[in-house]
């Protein structure tokens, strides 16, 4: 055997140094690097975000799931699943509202005058409010976007994400930049610990001055949100200023949410794209 029968892996190509502890920094620089060439490849200027629960049903399914625990055996259990189903069932409105307003604010994006494309529904790319927000998107014919994540709990991104634009991160944090970077409108539709953990990471970077873009941030549903959180109280308590629960505006109808949207895009984005961050 002679020196040249001897081919290490580049360290690029070596797996085991890319999985590695000292190959990180590589890593994330990737989940900057990968999706800022495809973003500028389809000319994506700007998005409308949308976060929510990635456990709400589309209302044909919680009725078809509603059906069955009527029809479920045992009086115990059959008592618990249609519990559960019925809430499903209410809580579908937000399916069905996410999917109107893609649908709605995608066929408005279409009509403007622009070489670009402008204001494509971008979403965290799994199931639940998620799937909505690209299905509506899709069903009005739009490019839209999906910002997946790799959890042992989703498996790659919902059928409507344009495939093109699907993308699966490691990194919450990498992830989170893309999501608010390109951000023009942020609608917060029901959700859990992560959907929170989102809205108020884009109020805290507006609070503090460090995303300077003015945008129309919309918290969709008071009768859940009411319940799930009392910001009032921030202000009873001194930890925020009154004027910063006019960052965002509650709402309980697409038409509402459409209206404050598209007032806002045209006040502060459509003739004056200002700073990304």
């Amino acid at each position: 055997m002679t020196t040249n029968d001897i081919h290490p892996p580049r360290a690029y190509r070596d797996p085991d140094f890319m999985n590695s502890p000292a190959g990180r920094p590589l890593r994330i620089l990737a989940e900057y690097l990968e999706p800022q060439e495809r973003f500028e490849e389809q000319n994506i200027e700007d998005t409308i975000l949308f976060f929510g629960s990635a456990r709400l049903l589309p209302r044909a399914e919680a009725e078809k799931r509603l059906e069955a625990a009527e029809a479920g055996a045992g009086d115990l259990a059959k008592a618990k699943a249609k519990a559960k189903a019925k809430a499903d069932l209410k809580m579908s409105r937000y399916y069905e509202d996410t999917r109107q307003l893609a649908f709605r604010l995608t066929e408005w994006s279409k009509e403007l005058a622009d070489k670009g494309r402008r204001f494509v529904v971008c979403s965290g790319g799994g199931p639940g409010i998620m799937e909505a927000a690209n299905r509506g998107a899709s069903e009005a014919k739009g490019e839209n976007i999906g910002l997946g994540i790799s959890l042992p709990m989703e498996q790659g991104v919902n059928p409507y994400v344009t495939r093109k634009l699907a993308f699966e991160f490691h990194y919450f944090f990498t992830r989170k930049f893309w999501f608010l970077y390109l951000a023009k409108a942020l609608i917060i539709m029901p959700g859990g610990f992560g959907t929170m953990d989102e809205f108020f990471e884009g109020l805290t970077l507006i609070q503090t001055g460090k995303m300077k873009k003015k945008m129309p941030i919309i918290l969709y549903g008071s009768e859940f949100w009411d319940k799930v959180m009392n910001l009032e109280a921030l202000v009873e308590f001194g930890t925020i200023s009154r004027e910063d629960l006019d960052l965002f505006q509650v709402v309980d109808s697409v038409d509402e949410a459409y209206e404050i949207i598209i007032a806002g895009l045209e006040e502060f984005v459509v003739d004056n794209p200002g700073p990304l961050l």
